[in-house]
């Protein structure tokens, strides 16, 4: 075999490397409109996640539905709702937190899906952002203080969700709405308190 020819072969093997394993200075921005708005949350399994700033996402609502075992209630999912808006915080995140990312939604479970969606910013910015939207979604839409028992989160769950918001700053008036969310009286599960260091 020539020189050219190992060198060629060898440049190959690197570029293939590459998109493998990305440079760790890449970066992809991440809409988090669930648990994930609390920087201690996000950090369990993302500790390169740096806030960038807050956005909404518009028409779709915020909603409950699937049961998670960690959280002993429902989590958070986004559903297509035109007029609607989900608020939440946007997360620049190195691209080797992308897999812990995805397992930590359960696509691998098949639990949430990936989407990516253009979220705008306070200044009327279009950030380009990867996020989360549960397989399988509620059809019935209620009012947040009408979310049935069967599809309601956890304490811990939604304290997560409103100390995030807080931490986020996100609008006031979206606090608010947010506030008006049932819980179902349970705490999460001793695992998950003890990474929230909420024991």
């Amino acid at each position: 075999m020539d020189i050219c020819c190992i060198l060629v072969i060898t440049a190959m093997t690197q570029a293939s490397e590459e998109t493998l394993n990305p440079p760790s200075n890449e970066t992809f921005l991440y809409f988090a409109y669930g648990s994930n708005l609390l920087s201690k949350r996000i950090h369990i399994q993302n500790p390169t996640a740096k806030r960038k700033t807050i956005g909404q996402l518009k028409n779709y609502r915020l909603d409950f539905l699937r049961a998670s075992t960690n959280w002993n209630g429902c989590s958070a999912t986004i559903v297509e709702d035109d007029g609607s808006s989900v608020w939440g915080a946007i997360w620049e995140i190195n691209v080797s937190n992308m897999k812990d990312l995805d397992r930590q939604e359960g696509v691998d479970v098949n639990f949430y899906k990936v989407l990516m969606k253009s979220i705008e910013t306070p200044n009327g910015e279009e950030l380009p952002c990867r996020l989360y939207q549960q397989v399988r979604n509620p059809t019935e839409s209620v009012k947040f203080e009408d979310i049935p028992f069967d599809r309601q989160p956890s304490k811990t769950y939604l304290k997560c969700i409103l100390d995030g918001a807080v931490e986020s700053e996100l609008p006031s008036d979206y606090i608010d709405s947010l506030e008006k969310i049932p819980n179902n009286g349970r705490d999460a599960s001793p695992t998950m308190l003890k990474q929230l260091g909420w024991e």
